[in-house]
């Protein structure tokens, strides 16, 4: 400005807009004696100054200056400050801070300021730190309430970021049923109702709102019951669970007086039910989640092996399989609250080893054996309302050994010595390929975890069982390899639950 032929080399007086006096005052004391007292008063101007001035050695320690305040009541402002000026490093900090420590963050005046994106970036987060639910509810509340003609019609949209589906169930009622900002929003009751359903059928109704923070203690696992190695091999008595996020598989009780195979797998709520196996039996254990014990619960009526279990509207089916002689149709339903089977109408063709799911409140039977030598590409829907079954759109493979799953309301099928992964339609009865695997497999498992397919062990062409853990997610279609089992197997059962694990994350 003064060195060059500019304008000002040739005035008397030049004029700095924008600047406090204050604050020219510092950065002169820096620029002439290369000290300057950064205080809580004057880095916000001194660092603006320094960063108009181009001096970059003064505005970074600015910027390490106001990392080393950082607290409940300023990391907000901070970190909107670090936005305005692009200081990526001093944002991230500040995020991870509030993150971290939002229990607190939330009361302060600053969190009541943050505008609405700015606040679904915090209550969207799965690493948000928080002892439980409700106080997310309670941080969004009190933002609402804060300029509450203001702020009403965002109420549905924050509240999707909440998780009210992991509220405890006396809470929901006595303090979220009852707001009058909530009463007053038709447009919450979809939510509600969500986190009703929830309550009642537990694990079975997955959203993103039904996966826990993981300062919560909580996390959700794949679990992995029993199976063998290889053909003709031991039936191994082992429960395992994988984290998908961590990737550490740990070890939960072992399968009671199990030697069994062949027998089928599903998750209640939030624990696992055991049925039949080879050769006709009639035994079904229970797995209790939170005792980590296995219970012997009331027999089904008639023991198979070669069978499926689904879970619909809080219900379990145990569907077809064989019974040393011919493949059935029966289909039992237990009740868990009167620990009671009962014959429901059977399936249309007799089958073992079909794919079994639930999806839009309906059971889906798709493919089987209803031989030693052939494979149905029939698909069987059972709607419990009428008691009745009715054939919709075959698979574009007749198979046996295949693995179901159900997610947004669709079903995806895997196994049956393929590669390739379908997706079926229930509303539009359309059947699509839509990825193949890596290598050909039968009797793989196959569970939905966070909000993504993962296919795990199974039989190859050459009867010896796989150790892989593949990953497909449905929004990119990607199938990527994730992990490995502790050991080869196959015919076993993967269910995902919540489990709360001990050592939880602390700061």
């Amino acid at each position: 400005m003064f060195c060059n032929d500019h304008r000002e080399s040739r005035e008397m007086l030049v004029e700095i807009n924008g600047i406090l006096a204050e604050a020219m005052e510092c950065f002169l004391q820096y620029v002439y004696t290369g000290k300057v007292k950064i205080t809580t008063e004057n880095v916000q101007y001194l660092f603006e100054t320094s960063s108009l001035f181009q001096i970059s050695v003064l505005r970074d320690a600015c910027a390490k200056f106001l990392e080393e305040q950082l607290d409940p009541c300023n990391c907000l402002g901070i970190q909107r400050f670090a936005d305005t000026h692009s200081l990526k490093t001093l944002f991230t900090k500040c995020k991870t801070f509030a993150l971290q420590t939002f229990e607190d963050v939330s009361q302060h005046e600053e969190f009541l300021e943050l505008d609405k994106d700015e606040l679904i970036d915090y209550i969207c987060s799965d690493e948000l730190v928080i002892g439980k639910e409700e106080m997310v509810f309670e941080a969004v509340m009190r933002w609402v309430y804060r300029a509450v003609d203001l702020r009403r019609p965002l109420l549905h949209e924050l509240l999707t970021h909440v998780r009210l589906p992991l509220l405890h169930p006396n809470y929901f009622v006595q303090t979220v049923e009852v707001d009058q900002l909530i009463q007053n929003s038709p447009e919450c009751y979809q939510l509600l109702h969500e986190a009703r359903r929830y309550h009642i059928l537990g694990n079975e109704m997955m959203s993103p709102r039904t996966r826990p923070r993981r300062s919560t203690g909580y996390s959700e696992v794949i679990v992995v019951v029993g199976g063998c190695e290889r053909v003709g091999g031991f039936n191994l008595p082992y429960t395992e669970c994988y984290d998908p996020v961590t990737g550490e598989w740990k070890s939960l009780a072992k399968l009671p007086e199990f030697t069994k195979s062949e027998y089928a797998v599903c998750a209640l709520r939030n624990d696992i039910l055991v049925s039949g196996g080879r050769i006709n039996s009639r035994d079904v254990w229970i797995y209790n989640s939170q005792l980590n014990i296995w219970i012997r619960v009331a027999s089904l009526n008639k023991g198979r092996w070669r069978h499926k279990m689904a879970v619909l509207l809080g219900k379990v089916y145990v569907v077809g399989g064989y019974d040393g002689q011919s493949r059935l149709s029966s289909v039992e339903c237990y009740d868990s609250f009167s620990n009671r089977w009962t014959e429901v109408a059977p399936l249309k063709e007799a089958v073992s080893s079909p794919a079994v799911t639930s999806c839009i409140g309906k059971l889906f039977v798709i493919g089987g054996g209803p031989d030693d030598n052939t494979c149905s590409d029939k698909v069987q829907s059972y709607d419990p309302e009428t008691n009745s079954w009715l054939l919709r759109a075959a698979i574009p493979i007749a198979k046996r050994c295949i693995t179901a799953v159900s997610l947004n309301n669709l079903i995806y099928v895997a196994g049956g010595l393929t590669k390739a992964v379908y997706c079926y339609d229930p509303v539009e009865d359309y059947w699509m390929h839509v990825q193949n695997t890596f290598s050909r497999q039968e009797n793989c498992g196959m569970s939905v975890c966070n909000g993504k397919i993962y296919i795990l062990g199974g039989r190859r062409e050459n009867g010896e069982a796989t150790d892989t853990v593949l990953c497909y997610d449905p929004a990119t279609s990607i199938i990527t390899g994730v992990a490995a089992m502790p050991r080869p197997v196959s015919y076993h059962g993967c269910v995902t639950i919540h489990r709360y694990n001990e050592k939880c994350f602390k700061l």
